[in-house]
C-alpha cells in the first residue's frame, strides 16, 4: 500500500491512498474512530473508476495524526488476525 501525504500539520494529516478502494478505507475510517483524540477521520474519492481516496484525519492534538493513523492500522491488523484464525 502507497501513502502519499498532501498535507501535515500538528493536528491534521491529509493523504492519499494508492491503488485502494472503499473496502479498506471504511476499515480504516472505522478503525480510527474508536480512538477518544480523533476528531476528524473521513475520506472521499472524487471519481468512482480513476479517483484515489483523499483521507482526512484531525486530532485534539494529544497525540498527533500520525499516532493515530498507526494506532488504528495495529489495530485493523489484530483484527484481521483473528479473522483469519
Amino acid at each position: 500500500m502507497e501513502l502519499k501525504i498532501v498535507e501535515e500539520t500538528d493536528k491534521k494529516l491529509v493523504f492519499e491512498l494508492l491503488d485502494e478502494d472503499h473496502t479498506f478505507c471504511n476499515a480504516l475510517k472505522n478503525q480510527l474512530w474508536k480512538d477518544s483524540a480523533i476528531k476528524v477521520a473521513s475520506y472521499n474519492i472524487d471519481h468512482p473508476l480513476v479517483g484515489k481516496p483523499r483521507f482526512i484525519v484531525e486530532t485534539d492534538g494529544s497525540e498527533t495524526p500520525k499516532q493515530a493513523l498507526k494506532k488504528a492500522a495495529d489495530g485493523l491488523e489484530k483484527d484481521f488476525d483473528k479473522f483469519k484464525d
